[in-house]
């Protein structure tokens, strides 16, 4: 599979993976704190959260979700009690004091607040201390307390799998934003998921589509051990949770920008709108403009010995078919059918005409670029197989064998099941996302003569060698020394038929 131009060959940086590293004095210092400091803020922070929760509890009860009541000195007594006790929560979880640069802008001059980057469950600090509404997706009702907690905000629900769920997010946000009632302003972090904080990634559009001024904030956590980051890769809540309250002090900065005031042309087009205000933000944080987004996590953060070694050409092949919807439609149904279909064509080439028909739909420059990505010999004809494999590869990044065995299907030998050593170094570069795939070195190792081995027997190798493309295949830019070549294999194979 080749890169169509439309990004670098390498993404060198990785927004979704995060590690701490604790120095020999660090080991020591949260050794010690861990049996003393540790559990006193932990007992008094969680002591402080069910406070909250109960502040949080009680002033909900009778009140509507979605319609707004009169400011009542019962409404201000308990948003009073929640903001002091969640403030002593957040104050014995480290965060004693929090740096605020500029100033929040009223509601009525910038109803929605631009947040980012977005990279750990701290950031509901800044929303505890203005009661503030906000976007949080489904799974938060499944927490215990959490869940008062966070109603208490009446914030906009969202399902991120289901695209009608997210209409009706857009929909709700468009609706409290401009029914003149005194909603509470409305806190969004835009890039949907969490990051490291290298960078800021692409920012999804609904916050930009009613077309109103936004307030851009940024956030920074400067401590100079980073254990307050959760990323898609690396420690988990839990983990973050003690190696934070294991800290002497934690630091966060929230810097309120100017009100960004959309022109005539970004109020039409709100990825525009966005996508300035992005770079806005990261010119303030002194960050890069990272072009991921949150469907690209998964791809990025694979595991496993067929994990994904070069993801810049999977990624982009990626943002093709979430821009032709083809993602979308995609599960294993689909992919079960579209594999059949390639197995009974083996291999014959079709022009973009062919290939649209089988996607059902019309030719356009989106679909020619996906074309163009598997025309290996610029003919204008393509392998469907290829194209199949790359698309179960990113619709299920983490099932590398359910991949595998699709491939299998569509390019097996129909007498023993086997695929040719060619094929299956065809197979695997679209897999690993990398070039001229040699597996010599495999088939050395097995002490195969015929150049053909069997789904099965590969999986069975796989699952006893973990460093499987580390050591037994080689590669383009492969990161190991030790490789294995076809003329060290030829040589073998000669040695053993001459004994």
């Amino acid at each position: 599979m080749k890169s169509s131009g439309g990004r670098p060959s390498r993404i060198p940086l990785n927004p979704f993976v995060h590690e701490v590293k604790l120095s020999a004095a660090q080991k020591i210092q949260f050794g010690l704190m861990s049996v003393t400091v540790f559990p006193v803020r932990l007992v008094l922070a969680v002591a402080f959260m069910v406070l909250a929760w109960a502040f949080c509890y009680v002033g909900a009860l009778g009140r509507s979700k979605s319609v707004l009541g009169p400011k009542t000195w019962r409404t201000r007594f308990f948003d009073f009690g929640v903001r002091k006790s969640m403030r002593a929560m957040w104050f014995f979880c480290g965060f004693h004091w929090v740096k605020v640069k500029g100033q929040r802008a009223d509601p009525s001059d910038a109803p929605i607040l631009v947040m980012a980057p977005h990279s750990a469950y701290f950031d509901a600090i800044p929303v505890s201390e203005t009661l503030c509404t906000f976007v949080t997706k489904e799974s938060g009702k499944e927490v215990p307390l959490w869940r008062s907690i966070i109603e208490y905000v009446r914030p906009v629900y969202v399902l991120r799998g289901d695209q009608d769920s997210r209409k009706r997010t857009v929909e709700e946000i468009k609706r409290r934003v401009t029914s003149g009632e005194p909603w509470p302003q409305l806190m969004i972090f835009p890039e949907g998921t969490c990051t490291n904080r290298i960078g800021l990634i692409l920012f999804k559009a609904g916050s930009f589509i009613p077309g109103l001024p936004v307030q851009p904030v940024v956030l920074r956590y400067p401590n100079p051990l980073d254990t307050v980051t959760w990323a898609w890769q690396g420690p988990g809540g839990l983990k973050i949770l003690w190696l934070t309250l294991c800290q002497f002090h934690n630091s966060l900065e929230i810097e309120y920008l100017p009100v960004y005031n959309p022109s005539e042309e970004e109020k039409k087009n709100p990825a525009l709108f966005a996508e300035n205000v992005r770079k806005l933000m990261a010119k303030a944080l002194e960050l890069p403009l990272i072009d991921l987004a949150f469907d690209d996590c998964d791809i990025t953060v694979s595991e496993g010995p067929l994990r994904i070694f070069n993801f810049s050409s999977l990624l982009e092949f990626n943002q093709m078919v979430v821009r032709l919807g083809l993602k979308g439609s995609t599960n294993p149904a689909v992919l079960g059918r579209q594999a059949e279909e390639a197995r009974r064509l083996r291999g014959e080439g079709l022009t973009v005409e062919d290939f649209a028909q089988r996607l059902g739909l019309s030719v356009s420059d989106k679909l020619r670029q996906v074309h163009g990505v598997f025309d290996q010999t610029e003919d204008g004809l393509i392998d469907y197989r290829r194209y199949v494999i790359a698309l179960s590869t990113v619709y299920q990044p983490k099932k590398t064998k359910e991949t595998l065995k699709l491939a299998f299907k569509m390019y097996q030998d129909e007498d023993d099941g086997s695929v040719t050593e060619e094929d299956l170094a065809a197979i695997l570069e679209i897999m690993l996302g990398v070039e001229k795939v040699d597996l010599s070195g495999l088939f050395l190792s097995l002490q195969e003569e015929t150049g053909k081995i069997t789904y099965d027997e590969l999986c069975d190798f796989i699952d006893k060698h973990p460093d499987f493309t580390q050591n037994y295949i080689r590669f383009k830019n492969h990161p190991s020394a030790f490789c294995f070549s076809r003329e060290r294999s030829s040589s073998s194979k000669d040695q053993k038929k001459r004994d």
